[in-house]
Parts: C-alpha cells; structure tokens; sequence
C-alpha cells in the first residue's frame, strides 16, 4: 500500500548528506521535526525545523542522554495507521503521527578503535534513544519508514520520485529488515565489548552470538565458481592473520588466508626463531634455529618440492639475510607472513617479486585465548584452543631404552609440529650439531596411522634414520613402531592409550629404541 510523507523526525550521528536529503523532503512537503545538532544543522541551513522538546514539552536532559525517550514521541511511531482507536488516542491527546524516521546510531565501534580510549568514552557512545527510534518504526513499517544510513537517502528518493511523493509497503518493508539488522549487529557489537570483559568458557555459555565485520571482498572462494568474504573480529588485539597489514603484493585470496593462519599459529609456538612453510594447511617444513635466516633454509629443505608455492611465517622480524635466502635460487611462495620486516628486507622483498603478499603482525605477544569455532550444516561446534596442554614434563618414559637429552628436545618439538597437521598426524624431526631442530618428513591426513607413518618416511628418505617421530594419537597396532625402526627411528613420542599400547612397547623395546607417552592427543580434522 501506498502511504504519502507529511511528517519526518530526524534525529542523526552522521550528518553525511542530511542537509540536501531534508531539503529533498522540505520541498516535497514533509514536516521536518529534529533532535539537538541535527536540528542545528538543519536550521542553519535555513530549513523550517520543529524542535522535538516543542512536541514532548520536555527539555534534553542528562547532557542528552535522554531527549526524545517520551510518549510523545513512541505514539506517534507505533500507532496502526489501520486502528481507528490507535488514531482516536492521537487526535485526543494531540500527538503527531510521523510517517519517517531517519535516525543513525552513536559511533560505538568507531569509538573503540580510537587509540587510548577509555572504559568511560566507549560506554558514552552506546546509544539508547536511537535503537528505541528505530526499532518502534521498523515494527509499525505498515505506516512508517526507517532510514539509518546516508547511503539510503537516494533510494528513499528515487521512491519518492517515482511514486508521486509516496513510499510502498515494499519499500518500508525493505527498510524495515535492514533496519532491525543494524540495530541486531550494534548490539552485538557492545555485547562482545562487554563480554570481553568476563570470562567465555563454555560451560557459562547459554546461547551464542558471534560478531564478525567484513574486512574485504574476495575475489572467490576455495574455487573460482565460489564467492567469499573475509570477516573478523572487531576487538581482535593480537597479531594474527585477521589484524595483519599487507605491506606488498597482490590481494589475498580465500586460501591464502587459511594458509597463513595455520602457518603463522604454528611459528608462534616458539621462543628460538623459528621458520615454517605450509601448503594446502599442512606443514610440509618448519624449524627452529640460532638464526632466522637459518632457520629458514632448514625449514624450505625439509621438503623443497612441497614448498614451492607454499606459505612462509616467522615468528621474528625478517631480516635481509632471511630475505636474501628467501630470494636465492628459483623459490616462489605466496606470502610472507611475520610480526616485522626490517627495512633493507622489505624494500629487497618488494622488488624482488611483485605479487609475492608480504603482511606484517606487530608483536606476537601471548597466544590468542577465546573459543574455537567449526561450522557443520545447521549448526556450529564450540571449543576451547588447543593452548596449554604439552608440559614435556609431564611425558612418561615407557621404555628401557630412555631418551637422551637431544632427542628429547627433538620429540618436543616434533610434538609440536604434530598438532599443526591434519590427523593422522605423523612427523618426523632431527637436529644439526649447532641444535637446529627441523621437520624432515610429514604423514597428514591418512584415514589409516601407518600409512601417515610410510608417507613421512617416505617424504624423509634417506633423513628418516637417526630422526624422531611424533604421532597426535595413539598407535592401535605395533606395525607403526615396527616401520619405524626399519626405518631407522631412534626415539618416538605418542598420546598412549590404545588397549595395544603393550605391543607397541615391545616393539620399541625389542629395537632398543625409546617411547613416551604424553597423556594428551591433538587430533585436528
């Protein structure tokens, strides 16, 4: 149904385009009512505005906090235009109906990301007066609309236009949704400030409301037939791939930016520097060092074939020896992902391939903390981090045979590694004579342990002997243990668990070679 404007309240933070969309409505005849600085604005644009305190009776008060929360206000947005006693009530107490609103919301999010902003300014910008507005209108769309963004006032007047100065109950439908989802997105977003002030175990949890905001358009998804869009989360502090800065090179694609999630939550693992190239959410190398730059050679040779078009992260700002070794040869990566780049390394980066992403962290500070998130069909699985659960001293020898002090150090960080990589999981490590640790050979994403186990020593060759294997769960048959040591493998470290563990044991035993069990698992599907 077609309904004509005559009276609009206005009442908005940003004053983007207001003064010409008012005149628009002047012109046509609809009776301006405003707000505070909205008013202002309008008048002295020489436009004929009514004061909404002449129609309450009642002053702004509480330095604004409270101006048009009055039933004179709420009547004449919620009253049936189809309810003769709805209408009866105005015209006996003399309230004003009003057929628009155009009202927009206190910058609470703009708010937050201002540096050094405090507890006390961000809670002034919560709106309250706004929300009510605009929800009131939204529920009564049979008889009036509701504008909340600058970028809706040339629509509203292309309606107008060619509707003979009239909207339809299409239109204000239309508005009505995107309406109610704003104000549904605005309180997410104070109610994820506020939350963050609290504890989020799941236990706590009754229901589950997540706020993401679009960060960029993708130019596809996992495929080309795919569209996407990278969402984050508004509050995020910490460096990770959603508060990264490109410093270089073309856009992101939706698959990069899984990559070096995945690479950078792995090098971040680590206090030496430390190097890892991933592909396809697997590493197919990773090393910690003395230095950056060796640690990356390592890192790039556990499995070179692999590496090509991988993803690099580093868990120290890249320096230009780094760079240069990056550069040698005919290496090609997709990006570059680390908290820094020292100058000389970015401005050699920078020219030595031009669509190479180079994206910068910031400091790794601590590990992120919060819930983890799966999406299944129709619903959405919620967990704590994989955070916290690898104290090497903890680990039960079950052996005769005990690990040296080397390869204890190796099986950490094999176990490490393990929890990075698509279960079943199998990886196997060594170290040089200076105590570089570095992944030779990765077993990923086997429906069956052993055959994880012969892919990793196959990726290994020749590197498998004198190596330590790590598994992310239990060995259910001591075939695993028995490839290995024909293999060469000196040390293992697995969860235990399986009603096997015993001929697994033996197994070991029976080679002389050591086993521990850590008591934990780190499947990841």
């Amino acid at each position: 149904m077609l309904r004509p404007l005559r009276r609009a309240l206005l009442s908005v933070s940003d004053k983007t385009g207001l003064v010409d969309f008012a005149k628009a409505l002047s012109t046509a005849g609809v009776e301006l009512v405003a707000t505070g600085g909205t008013r202002t604005l309008l008048t002295d644009a020489g436009l004929a505005v009514i004061d909404v305190g002449a129609l309450t009776g009642f002053p702004e008060i509480l330095d604004g906090r409270v101006k048009t929360l009055h039933p004179a206000v709420y009547a004449g947005l919620l009253a049936r235009r189809d309810n003769p006693a709805h209408l009866s009530t105005l015209a006996a107490m003399k309230l004003p109906q009003f057929d628009l609103v155009v009202c927009n919301l206190y910058p609470f999010e703009a708010t937050l990301e201002k540096p050094g902003v405090t507890e006390a300014e961000a809670v002034e910008q919560i709106d309250i007066g706004g929300p009510c507005m605009i929800r009131a209108a939204a529920k009564n769309f049979e008889g009036v609309a509701v504008v909340i963004e600058p970028e809706q006032y040339s629509t509203v007047l292309g309606w107008l236009k060619s509707q003979q100065g009239m909207l339809s109950r299409e239109n204000r439908l239309a508005l009505a949704q995107e309406a109610f989802f704003m104000v549904q997105m605005y309180d997410q977003a104070i109610a994820t400030w506020f939350h963050s002030f609290g504890s989020d175990e799941p236990e706590e949890m009754e229901g589950l409301t997540l706020h993401f905001v679009p960060k960029q358009e993708l130019r596809y998804g996992e495929n080309p037939h795919q569209e996407a869009t990278f969402f984050v989360e508004p509050y995020a502090d910490h460096a990770c791939i959603s508060t990264a800065e490109q410093l270089h090179g073309k856009e992101l694609s939706y698959n990069n930016i899984l990559d070096c999630d995945a690479a950078f939550n792995i090098v971040r693992e680590f206090n030496a520097p430390a190097a890892v190239v991933v592909k396809h959410n697997n590493p197919c190398g990773a090393a910690t060092a003395s230095s950056l730059s060796t640690a990356f050679q390592q890192a790039w040779d556990g499995d070179s074939l692999a590496a090509f078009g991988g993803i690099l992260a580093f868990n120290r700002a890249v320096d230009l020896a780094t760079a240069k070794a990056l550069m040698s040869g005919e290496r090609f990566v997709e990006c570059v992902i680390a908290p820094e780049f020292d100058t000389d390394a970015l401005d050699a980066l920078k020219t030595w391939k031009k669509n190479v992403r180079l994206l910068r962290t910031g400091p790794l500070g601590k590990l992120p903390q919060g819930m983890d998130y799966r999406r299944v069909d129709g619903g959405l699985l919620v967990q704590t981090r994989d955070h916290d659960a690898d104290d090497a001293a903890k680990w039960t020898s079950m052996t005769q045979t005990k690990a040296t002090a080397e390869q204890l150090a190796s099986l950490r960080f094999a176990w490490i590694i393990s929890k990075h990589v698509k279960s079943n999981a199998i990886v196997l490590t060594s170290r040089d004579r200076e105590g570089a640790e570095f992944v030779v050979g990765v077993g990923a994403g086997q429906m069956s342990r052993i055959d994880s186990v012969k892919i990793a020593i196959e990726k290994a060759g020749r590197n498998a002997k004198g190596s330590v294997l790590a598994s992310d769960a239990f060995f259910p048959f001591a075939d695993n243990v028995q490839a290995a040591v024909a293999a060469g493998i000196a040390a293992i470290v697995q969860p235990g668990g399986s009603t096997r563990d015993q001929e697994s044991i033996d197994a070991a035993n029976t080679a002389g070679i050591a086993m521990l069990f850590t008591g934990v698992r780190h499947f990841r599907h």
